[in-house]
């Protein structure tokens, strides 16, 4: 218990520190973009005086030292400042849109995770084999194709032709199949090419042999003996991918307006609505680190071994 409880301290100084590094960065930067949001806002024929009152409104008049500060002290009192083109709350949005993101990474992962596995596993058990040869091939194809190439296929080919599912929008499951499939097909290739590569290097190890010379049933081999070891990378693609879907999957929520984080974030950079991609920004790298930090834990549980390298000596 006191081993998990360091564990924990140690990666939440960690997160805490890389998340106000990143704030840093992300603030360096922002403000040495070129474009001034004062005149986004009030349009280029706006005389000096209207210029000079927003800047001093939006708080951009101010040494860059001081409004770094000023961001860390509403970050402390859990705001990120207020849309600069609609003038709500950026947590408040993001409260609102975040719900949608995570429904369609839940539904996305939902299809890629057993399609993706077992398209590996398959291959793997029969390597060398034409069905390996074309799981393969369809996986280099889904790594390769970018997403808003596919999204717009499926869009004409299920949307506009055999008119099964809308287009676009955000609403209940008719308008989540599409992004849903579209987010799912690289991590569905990803997450079958690894499993592939990593089942077969465990089949020949000689603990399966030997479960195998024990006359042991095959289903048990395949899932206590392969899929057990093979874990820990296929967990590792999973978050990944699954806190890049929280993220916001950009291309895919605007293809197909999802009211989502992605598309909130590219509406900001558009817009140069710094509170919003600072948010946005902010809100990702979080969900990243946390995310992180909960595979470090699942790999505890999988694997003794990686408990020892963290100094579990039991």
């Amino acid at each position: 218990m006191m081993y998990f409880l360091a564990f924990l301290a140690k990666k939440l100084l960690i997160t805490f520190l890389l998340v106000l590094g990143i704030t840093f960065i992300t603030f360096s930067l922002i403000k040495t973009l070129p474009g001034d949001p004062a005149l986004a806002l009030v349009g280029e024929r706006a005389n000096p005086e209207a210029l000079a009152r927003i800047r001093a409104e939006l708080g951009a008049d101010k040494p860059f030292i001081v409004q770094y500060g000023d961001y860390l002290k509403l970050l402390s009192h859990g705001e990120f400042g207020r849309s600069y083109s609609t003038h709500k709350e950026v947590s408040a949005e993001l409260a609102a849109k975040f719900p949608n993101t995570m429904k369609l990474a839940f539904f996305a992962m939902l299809l890629a995770v057993p399609i993706g596995v077992g398209l590996g596993f398959a291959a793997a058990l029969k390597k060398g084999s034409p069905l390996d040869g074309f799981i393969s091939s369809i996986s280099v194809a889904g790594i390769s194709v970018p997403v808003f190439f596919s999204g717009i296929l499926l869009m004409l080919l299920f949307s506009l032709k055999l008119k099964l599912v809308p287009p676009s929008g955000t609403g209940g499951l008719r308008f989540l199949v599409l992004p849903a499939v579209t987010l799912s097909l690289p991590a569905i290739a990803t997450l079958a090419r690894v499993c592939r590569a990593t089942i077969s290097d465990i089949i020949q190890m000689p603990f399966v042999k030997t479960a195998r010379a024990k006359g042991l049933y095959e289903l048990r081999i395949n899932l206590v003996h392969i899929l057990r070891n093979a874990l820990i990378p296929i967990v590792t693609v999973i978050g990944l991918d699954f806190g890049s879907y929280l993220n916001g999957a950009v291309l895919t929520e605007t293809i197909f307006g999802w009211d989502g984080i992605g598309r909130y974030a590219v509406d900001g950079i558009m817009k140069r609505d710094y509170p919003v991609v600072m948010g946005t920004i902010l809100v990702g790298t979080v969900v990243f680190v946390v995310i992180n930090m909960f595979i470090d834990l699942v790999y505890n549980l999988l694997d003794p071994r990686v408990r020892a390298v963290y100094g579990n000596k039991r």
